[in-house]
């Protein structure tokens, strides 16, 4: 299992988080609640937590490749949310 985690720095974590759940529970499962919230991709897994002054991101996959690609797909999206304070700072690291 591969895993990178980034805490991007936001004022509307929670917003942002409730935001990018709702978006991808259209199509994908999608657990939420108390701040916390996960995203089943059909090759990966978003864990999302919001804090009062970033949004914590883990993504799971079974492989690097899947991992890197997942990174882009939630930064992309998160972007698309948080056009105010685009660019958003991601810093990703090995979890």
């Amino acid at each position: 299992m591969s895993r990178a985690q980034v805490r991007v720095p936001t004022a509307n974590a929670a917003q942002y988080l409730t935001q990018l759940c709702k978006h991808f529970g259209h199509k994908l499962e999608v657990e939420i609640g108390d701040g916390r919230g996960v995203i089943q991709f059909p090759e990966a897994k978003a864990l999302l937590e919001a804090a009062p002054d970033a949004l914590a991101i883990i993504v799971e996959a079974g492989d690097t490749a899947t991992v890197e690609r997942m990174q882009g797909v939630v930064e992309r999206h998160l972007d698309r949310f948080a056009f105010r304070e685009v660019p958003l700072q991601y810093n990703w690291s090995a979890a």
